[in-house]
């Protein structure tokens, strides 16, 4: 478990389109970019092995969002042609101050983590969260999608796993994972979470969730 002396001012950033991370999440990645390559080679060499993962805005990518998540690299493999399957736990969020300019291939930032303390605390719960309403709303979603799960675990899974979990891997645009990702608590995640899957059923898009 990081503590928060032991998180850096600086990061490297992985910018990936609905790719979400989010605290005491693990994150599953294949990496064969030279670029990224280099990052997990010099991220391996720090003793934080922190490494941020944040969306970027619009098909350029060249703008990042202000808040990302930091993932610490617990597993990776090598394959036979060079490519690396890793884990990344999540650690904590995290506030971009400014992107660096510097020579190595891939991005870096000098980061804040403050207003984030509780990411590297207990376990959150939601008092709230009443499963025999949302688990009939997300089967009616996942019909929908085509999508198949292990209802057992999901009717098992304590409050943070199940919403994180189904934050992370719900099909949704990148600017709804932003969003689920900005939660303050894991109260409002849920309520973004049962939003976004209501809109999806009614057939809405983004652009009018945004007016």
């Amino acid at each position: 478990m990081l503590a928060a002396i032991d998180l850096p001012k600086t990061l490297p950033v992985f910018p990936l389109p609905g790719a979400l991370l989010l605290p005491r999440s693990r994150l599953p990645l294949h990496i064969f970019e030279p670029r990224y390559l280099a990052m997990l080679d010099d991220t391996l060499k720090t003793q934080h092995r922190l490494i941020g993962m944040v969306q970027p805005y619009g098909q350029s990518g060249e703008r990042l969002h202000s808040i990302g998540c930091a993932g610490r690299l617990t597993a990776f493999s090598e394959t036979e042609d060079g490519r690396y399957m890793v884990t990344l736990s999540g650690a904590s969020r995290f506030r971009i101050r400014q992107e660096i300019d510097g020579f190595t291939p891939y991005r870096r930032c000098d980061v804040t983590w403050d207003g984030f303390e509780r990411d590297l605390g207990a376990t959150e719960t939601d008092a709230g969260f009443d499963r025999s309403t949302f688990l009939p709303l997300l089967g009616r979603f996942f019909d929908e999608r085509g999508l198949k799960t292990d209802w057992e675990s999901l009717e098992e899974a304590d409050d943070e796993l199940l919403i994180n979990s189904l934050s992370m891997l719900c099909p949704f645009d990148p600017e709804d994972k932003q969003a689920l990702l900005e939660a303050p608590s894991l109260s409002t995640r849920r309520e973004t979470l049962v939003t976004l899957i209501e809109f999806s059923l009614r057939g809405g898009s983004n652009e009018e969730m945004m007016q």
